[in-house]
């Protein structure tokens, strides 16, 4: 569903990404780990259609980003760190407008309180101005934005910063359930506890380069963090995928 080919990034002199294979079924969780800098955030662009490949490709679907950014985009959902509401806005506003945006038609308010019910946010929510949402409701509202878009990838930028245990744990059984309904999902992150919970495949980065893939089956919480640590050393191992 999302993939990399060779995918290579510079922003002048500085090599953002280099080389960087990577693929996300549907159906399946991936989650970057990286220091800042990494290149996670980058990746996330180059899906989106924000900034165009030096090298190599991006493909949602199999179609080519650069080449049809819209038809790539109508297939995809993005929630960043903080997600951008309109806070005059009710919840159930929001949906509205953006799935307006997104150009679909379906506006029954009766429909679209059915996505906030599978978002776990109660129909009260939907009917208060955003201005008094808490940092996890308003990512519930990505997420209910991106199903009612009806987005085969969602594409997930440090949606876990700021949450409380209980608000990012609610959100991770969100992810699994979108999953499990078909959904790819590509999420960078650095929670490492929650990246082995709710991912099935998890790549560690530096420098713009994927120095691992693992399985989350094949590991346990203790060996990912010695893992990542030792390849955030200067000179650890880069062992697995090199991109």
């Amino acid at each position: 569903m999302l993939g990399t080919e060779n995918l290579t990034k510079k922003f002048g002199d500085k090599l953002a990404l280099d080389n960087l294979n990577l693929v996300v079924n549907a159906k399946e969780v991936v989650c970057l780990l990286g220091a800042n800098g990494a290149g996670k955030t980058t990746t996330i662009n180059l899906f989106l259609g924000f900034l165009e490949p030096t090298s190599g490709a991006v493909l949602v679907d199999g179609k080519d980003v650069a080449q049809n950014v819209e038809a790539a985009r109508a297939d995809l959902a993005y929630v960043p760190e903080q997600v951008s509401l309109y806070p005059v806005l009710t919840g159930l506003e929001n949906l509205v407008y953006f799935n307006r945006l997104a150009g679909k038609d379906v506006s029954d308010p009766k429909v679209l309180r059915t996505y906030f019910d599978r978002v776990g946010l109660d129909q009260g929510a939907a009917d208060t101005r955003v201005e008094s949402y808490s940092k996890g409701m308003r990512q519930k509202v990505g997420l209910a934005i991106a199903l009612a878009k009806g987005a085969k990838a969602l594409l997930l930028d440090e949606p876990l910063s700021g949450l409380d245990p209980k608000a990012a744990n609610e959100f991770c059984a969100l992810l699994r359930a979108l999953s499990d309904d078909g959904t790819a999902i590509l999420m960078a992150t650095h929670d490492l506890f929650r990246a082995k919970e709710v991912g099935d495949r998890i790549g560690i980065m530096k420098a713009g380069r994927l120095l691992d893939d693992l399985q989350t089956s094949e590991i346990n919480h203790n060996q990912l963090e010695k893992i990542y640590l030792d390849h955030m050393h200067d000179g650890g191992p880069a062992t697995g995928e090199a991109a």
